[in-house]
């Protein structure tokens, strides 16, 4: 059994940089972390690994400081990673990252099942797993909270409508995966001294093949033209007339929780 599991870096806290230029989230490394989501692929990945055998691989895309994520990955259990990391890369919308992880999972080779977060926390956009189904031209099922292997097939539980759809996908496949899915693990030292020997590769666009017209802002159809923090302001009014107040309180409007 052969895994692909993409993960993302992502802002450790709501307090984010914005380019001016670009309104893109300025990424230097600073307080980042593996997205909540993509740590329960990474989960499940592993589980498999125990139950069937096999090797599992994490693959993002992102700036050199993202190799760091990747080490943790590799300390909980992962056997490669691959980085894909290029100016080239910068500014990309879905359909620019999931064509240069398209070009990634390539470069890692065959495989059973290719797992992502049900999303991105700081983009909540949930495109990135159904594109790279498409340009992979494999079957894919989104919001998964459960999943069984067996053979040359998966099947997976998600919450359609408020209803529970069970559906069974031929391998290989891609599956986005919610947090209830399971419960992450931490590293193992013996994991964390064996992660910290590995060589982690970072590959170029040119290095993977990729079109630079199709990677960044060059290769986004799509662009935020806009992004800013919402003001907040605080006002307070001093109320001297209690007696006035009085029938206000006992009849109970207008002072509820939050007026």
């Amino acid at each position: 059994m052969r895994t692909i599991v993409c993960v993302k870096q992502v802002p450790a806290s709501n307090e984010v940089r914005l380019d001016e230029k670009t309104n893109t989230i300025i990424r230097d490394g600073g307080e980042a972390v593996i997205n909540p989501f993509d740590s329960h692929a990474l989960e499940a990945a592993l589980a498999l690994k125990e139950q069937l055998g096999g090797t599992v691989a994490v693959l993002s895309m992102g700036i050199p400081a993202a190799a760091e994520m990747l080490r943790q990955c590799l300390a909980r259990g992962a056997d490669e990673a691959l980085l894909l990391t290029d100016r080239a890369f910068a500014g990309a919308d879905t359909l620019a990252t999931s064509y240069a992880l398209f070009q990634g999972v390539e470069q890692l080779g065959d495989f059973d099942l290719l797992l992502c977060g049900k999303m991105a926390v700081d983009g909540d956009t949930a495109q990135i797993g159904p594109e790279l189904a498409t340009r992979l031209g494999i079957p894919h099922v989104s919001d998964v909270f459960s999943l069984e292997c067996s053979g040359d097939s998966v099947t997976v539980q998600r919450e359609l409508g408020g209803c529970v759809q069970t559906l069974r996908l031929p391998l290989p496949a891609v599956l986005t995966v919610t947090r209830e899915l399971n419960v992450p693990r931490l590293p193992s030292i013996a994991g964390v001294l064996r992660s910290e020997t590995v060589e982690i590769p970072c590959r170029s666009a040119a290095q993977i093949g990729a079109d630079e017209a199709q990677c960044g802002l060059k290769g986004s159809p799509t662009q935020v033209v806009a992004t800013f923090l919402p003001q907040r302001t605080r006002e307070v009014v001093e109320l001297t007339d209690t007696a006035a107040l009085l029938p206000i309180i006992k009849g109970g409007a207008g002072l509820g929780t939050g007026d």
